[in-house]
């Protein structure tokens, strides 16, 4: 949901769940930069209390920052790196590269899942095709296959991450690097030069080692990932097999892609 879907003006058009509110107090903050804490209250016509109680749930997810007043918006990426809030983000073309990876996914296979919500997509869809063995170090992938008798599941053990609600450092490292699998389904918070990057460098490595244990690597990533900044450079996208987008990501990236050779699956389309 867009704040201009929200607002017209500086007053509310009707009033908002709080998790609607959350997402747009989010995209407010974020595209501002700060704003005062009064302010916001006015702007959602919400009480102050109220609005402190929704700044607090923020800040405790490392997604904003309230000081003197004010609340600040932390580095653009870090608020993509919250699962709760990238689960309600391009909701159905996440749902739709889903099902194209899906159809890449053979009975037997031993598959690796890093920590995005694209992925938690897929893994609802894999008991269609057990026997499977899954590994990852995503929590939500965890819950969402531990039930399933048809799947052999590896949960990577580590450092749990609660920022990500992930588990990654060395440990996790080490794990990954004594298992291979024939593919890996990935995702990537941002697209640079055509290369995946992330703000956190601990999530750098996870992704990388989870890289170098699969036979094959595919990146699932929808038309946002182009538009956003991350720090840290991982992997090259003509490193991957193939790359899944949606069908709203620009034709510009796509024969781009295509013409360094890439192979580009359009959700939908193939």
């Amino acid at each position: 949901m867009a704040v201009t879907d929200v607002f017209d003006g500086n007053s509310p058009q009707s009033p908002l769940n709080q998790v609607q509110r959350l997402d747009a107090i989010v995209e407010l903050v974020v595209n501002v930069g700060s704003m005062r804490i009064e302010d916001l209250a006015e702007r959602f016509g919400v009480s102050t209390m109220t609005i402190h109680r929704d700044l607090d749930m923020l800040d405790a997810r490392g997604i904003v920052r309230k000081s003197r007043g004010l609340v600040t918006a932390v580095a653009s990426s870090l608020f993509e790196a919250n699962p709760e809030y990238r689960q309600r983000q391009q909701i159905e073309e996440k749902e739709a590269i889903a099902r194209e990876a899906f159809r890449l996914v053979e009975p037997g296979q031993a598959i690796i899942l890093d920590d995005s919500t694209t992925g938690v997509n897929l893994a609802k869809l894999l008991p269609q095709r057990q026997p499977l063995t899954v590994i990852t170090n995503f929590q939500r992938t965890i819950d969402a296959l531990v039930k399933h008798p048809g799947i052999a599941l590896i949960s990577l053990g580590g450092q749990h991450y609660q920022w990500s609600n992930a588990f990654m450092g060395s440990l996790t490292v080490n794990a990954i690097q004594s298992l291979r699998a024939d593919a890996l389904f990935m995702s990537t918070p941002s697209i640079i030069d055509d290369v995946c990057f992330h703000q956190h460098h601990d999530a750098t490595l996870i992704k990388r080692a989870m890289f170098d244990a699969a036979e094959k690597r595919y990146l699932l990533v929808d038309y946002s990932k182009f538009e956003k900044r991350a720090l840290h450079g991982n992997i090259a996208l003509s490193e991957f097999n193939a790359i899944i987008v949606d069908s709203k990501t620009a034709d510009s990236h796509i024969e781009r892609l295509r013409g360094k050779g890439i192979v580009v699956i359009i959700a939908g389309q193939s």
